[in-house]
């Protein structure tokens, strides 16, 4: 059985602090995110509308995610080195130090998959 999972994050950022993280991401932590780790992409809500659908469809009150990004790992042991490792990176706490808003996340969902297909 193949090792390698991917890392999804997916977070609901504040309305009122959405617009100054989106340029971060985009400006900053994106291009940081994508020169240290094996970053498949990073995505940002641009107010396209969502589907929410299935037989019990329920909503965060804080509404759905606004930013998805995907990380490639060899291992979920490599992920907790890795990551460990990533965020003690003077690079990204330099990046980290320019975030317009870092108490803005009302809901952060981290979840891990392998393949079902490789």
């Amino acid at each position: 059985m193949k090792e390698e999972i991917v890392e999804i994050r997916d977070y609901t950022i504040a309305a009122d602090s959405y617009l100054g993280y989106k340029q971060w991401a985009i400006d900053k932590a994106g291009p940081g995110l994508k020169s240290n780790l094996d970053v498949i992409d990073i995505w940002v809500d641009d107010g396209i509308e969502s589907e929410v659908s299935g037989s019990d469809p329920q909503v965060s009150k804080h509404g759905q995610p606004n930013v998805c990004w995907i990380i490639k790992w060899a291992s979920r042991e490599a992920r907790e080195s890795g990551f460990k490792a990533f965020g003690a990176n003077p690079e990204w706490q330099a990046i980290w130090a320019e975030h317009p808003c870092p108490n803005a996340y009302l809901h952060m969902n981290v979840r891990f998959m392998r393949s079902a297909t490789s």
